[in-house]
């Protein structure tokens, strides 16, 4: 295998703009909480080099940077393989009823509805398929056991399917546009370039060898911390030779062990994928639920809604900067944790889940995942980031 140059790209990457060209590729969205405050947080990242790789010509970090900045690819079809591994306790399935409840809670309750649909990929291995031809046709599947979920974007339009209720969500852009910035990404190109958001003075970006990935060559550009105190061990992300479009995204926590998150082809083809794979008509005797008629209900349920929303995220910011940046906002809510709406003891039941600590700020709990870490305060206030528990404790002081 040729030799390497491997150099610290943060200044040389500063001014460069990983974002150009997003528009120009396949751009999916995973409403998935956790993994959104992972990608809004830090960044992304990984994985280890296999025997037999590729010899390609030598390149340096800032050079594969530019490269996948540069990218173009506009049309593409393959098989995504999604694995998150985030540590969460074993709650029999509650978790997920959870997560799908608060994601119903800024959705329209319809199965098919993207914001209360893909929550499963909080945890395990997941299958996509995805599929575009530029900027107005996309598709995205996600296959599960006799049952298939699927985004369709085609031109104005934007569907989503739940084959197992026979539930049909429609949208158009100009409705969902704002949604859709929001929603957290779910290709190994839309981890890179959350990922790529990061790279400062206060991260290593070096070349480390080559690797295939789906059958194709591929350098690897891996992204570490430099700052103690975060979560975050080091980002890895495959580059395509050819394309400079990322291939495979691996993260790593600072305490090791498997991956936090592992994002990769298993299959991709650049041709053009057949017309008739954006199509998209209404199956005999589905529901369908049309944005437009619910858009009233929407906002009035994302304004009304239970727990910690309905008091509000007040005073919402970020402390410090870099990997080790801490989101911080307030419930309004004293007592810190829910009791629920219907009754019940949620905040005991979730406090079981945490860690009591203590500090000039005075009591909270805080919750861990293997990432991402929150400080819940008694008085309402949220620290959160993919920084430490102590590191968390330090900056609710500091705020006091």
């Amino acid at each position: 295998m040729a030799p390497y140059e491997t150099d610290d790209a943060a200044d040389a990457t500063r001014d460069e703009d990983p974002r150009a060209g997003r528009r120009k590729a396949a751009r999916y969205a995973v409403p998935v909480a956790v993994v959104g405050v992972a990608a809004a947080t830090i960044g992304l990242v990984p994985a280890l080099a296999a025997s037999g790789d590729p010899d390609l010509p030598r390149i340096t970090a800032k050079q594969l940077i530019e490269k996948i900045a540069k990218s173009d690819v506009q049309q593409l079809s393959g098989t995504v393989r999604i694995n998150t591994d985030l540590g969460l306790p074993n709650l029999g399935g509650l978790e997920n009823s959870l997560a799908s409840g608060a994601a119903k809670g800024s959705g329209d309750g319809s199965s098919a509805d993207p914001q209360s649909q893909l929550t499963s990929l909080l945890s395990g291995t997941h299958t996509l398929r995805v599929a575009a031809d530029g900027p107005e046709k996309q598709k995205l599947s996600l296959l599960e056991s006799g049952s298939e979920y699927s985004l369709i974007h085609h031109g104005k339009d934007v569907w989503g399917y739940d084959s197992k209720s026979n539930a049909v969500h429609h949208s158009t852009s100009a409705d969902s546009g704002k949604d859709r910035k929001a929603e957290p990404p779910a290709t190994p190109k839309d981890f890179a370039d959350q990922a790529l958001k990061s790279v400062d003075g206060t991260t290593s970006v070096t070349v480390d060898g080559t690797e295939q990935v789906a059958g194709r060559d591929a350098y690897k550009l891996l992204i570490k911390p430099r700052q103690s105190g975060t979560t975050v061990g080091a980002i890895s992300i495959a580059v395509d030779a050819k394309t400079g479009m990322p291939l495979k995204f691996t993260l790593t926590p600072k305490s090791g062990g498997a991956a936090v998150l592992d994002a990769g082809f298993t299959q991709v083809s650049f041709a053009k994928p057949a017309g008739s794979t954006f199509d998209f008509t209404p199956p005999k005797g589905a529901k369908v639920t049309d944005e437009k008629q619910d858009s009233a209900a929407r906002r009035h349920g994302r304004e009304s809604g239970d727990g910690f929303a309905k008091g509000g995220m007040k005073g919402a910011g970020v402390l410090g900067k870099g990997w080790t940046s801490i989101a911080t906002f307030d419930t309004g809510a004293k007592g810190a944790l829910p009791t629920g709406s219907k009754g019940g003891d949620v905040g005991g039941f979730l406090g079981s889940l945490g860690e009591k600590v203590s500090g000039k700020f005075g009591k909270g709990t805080v919750f861990s995942t293997r990432l991402v870490n929150a400080l819940i305060t008694d008085n309402g206030k949220v620290y959160a980031g993919a920084v430490t528990k102590d590191a968390l404790v330090k900056a609710a002081d500091a705020a006091k």
